[in-house]
């Protein structure tokens, strides 16, 4: 049988389900979080109706549903929506509806939200301009869509996606600032401010959350640790931090309006 890259989307994420609760492990969704909502915040309006695309356990909406009429977190996976809703009921947010969709097909009419974002979603899906497309036509003339997502930084030697996909199979390509910024563009929305920055993190954690079969997780790290000393490049930037083997993701958080 065919295995597709929604399966091994559903595969990958249903195995990482109980890592997003883990503060130990989830660092880089949660530390940012506060930069995404804040960055929303001159869009954000009390009479929203609003739509996370590929939205995990929903921590954007979780995080924005006290300030909005409802919010609706879609995903493909429905082990990551149960663990969403079991934080949205501890929260006691009574206004966010959790959805088992695909972002590439939205079950939603035309025109439906009044705001639409997704996060760390792009570079996993197998057709991102189909998701954007998807996410400027279930909105409102007028609407904030935003994308913030892991981006291929400009001039960086190596392949990051290889091992990226070697660290979770379900890895599909980082695209660039510009790239995505196309992407929107040609769908139908006009970009209007982007912020972009980069988090040093531990590879130790990074590779938990997505239990990565030991093989492969050596492989990352002898990658990683022959760059430092002089080796190719990887593309993943490594370092030492309290000699602890880190490397650097390029982050990008972009707002366009929809025409």
């Amino acid at each position: 049988m065919t295995v597709t890259h929604g399966d091994k989307v559903v595969r990958e994420f249903s195995g990482q389900a109980a890592g997003f609760a883990d503060p130990r492990l989830n660092a880089a969704f949660t530390r940012h979080l506060d930069r995404l909502v804040r960055f929303m915040e001159p869009e954000l309006d009390p009479e929203d109706v609003v739509l996370e695309v590929a939205a995990g356990t929903a921590l954007v909406s979780r995080a924005v549903a006290r300030r909005v009429r409802h919010a609706t977190a879609l995903d493909l996976t429905p082990a990551i929506l149960a663990e969403g809703k079991r934080e949205a009921d501890r929260a006691g947010l009574t206004n966010l509806t959790f959805t088992h969709g695909d972002a590439a097909d939205l079950p939603y009419v035309d025109r439906s939200f009044t705001l639409v974002l997704t996060r760390f979603s792009l570079h996993q899906v197998a057709a991102p301009e189909a998701v954007v497309r998807e996410m400027v036509r279930v909105s409102r003339p007028g609407a904030a869509l935003f994308v913030a997502d892991l981006v291929r930084p400009e001039g960086v030697a190596g392949d990051a996606d290889r091992i990226e996909r070697l660290r979770d199979p379900s890895h599909g390509r980082a695209l660039t600032t510009a790239e995505v910024a196309d992407l929107v563009t040609a769908a139908g929305a006009e970009v209007k401010r982007r912020d972009e920055f980069t988090f040093t993190r531990p590879l130790r954690p990074w590779l938990e959350l997505s239990r990565t079969p030991d093989d492969a997780a050596a492989q990352i790290r002898e990658e990683l640790e022959a760059e430092l000393a002089g080796g190719p490049a990887t593309g993943m930037r490594p370092s030492l931090v309290d000699g602890e083997l880190h490397f650097t993701h390029s982050y990008l958080h972009l707002h366009a309006i929809v025409d």
